[in-house]
């Protein structure tokens, strides 16, 4: 048996952590969304890097948790390994030259049974 994960396929459900993630932002229980990431995780959102469990609590509680952030998962993709999410987001963030429709793709590395790395992405449509 090859120890090699296998390539991309979509998935009906998250890995436990990533649900528990999921749960808790749409809870807007920072403790929770906190339990959910390693201690030296990263976190890239709207092209900022945030580094460390302090600066992510910061992030979290600034701009999920006071804006009341929920996302309903639309999509969930296991690529190799590593889990993409693509949800629709809503909350009471000011959504001036947002979509109508805000979705974004959540790019989740996992080890260990933790978050050690999430990237969340406005994407435009490929031209390819």
């Amino acid at each position: 048996m090859s120890s090699q994960p296998l390539p991309s396929k979509v998935i009906t459900e998250p890995p436990p952590i990533i649900a528990e993630h999921i749960n808790a932002i749409n809870a807007h229980d920072s403790d929770r969304i906190m339990n959910t990431f390693a201690v030296d995780a990263y976190v890239n959102d709207d092209r900022r890097e945030i580094w460390g469990a302090d600066a992510i609590r910061k992030l979290i509680d600034s701009e999920f948790v006071q804006f009341k952030v929920t996302m309903d998962i639309r999509q969930i993709i296991d690529h190799y390994g590593d889990i993409i999410v693509t949800a629709k987001y809503d909350g009471t963030y000011d959504s001036t030259n947002l979509p109508d429709e805000v979705v974004m793709s959540n790019y989740f590395s996992i080890r260990d049974g933790e978050i050690v790395g999430l990237s969340i992405i406005l994407n435009q449509p490929s031209p390819y």
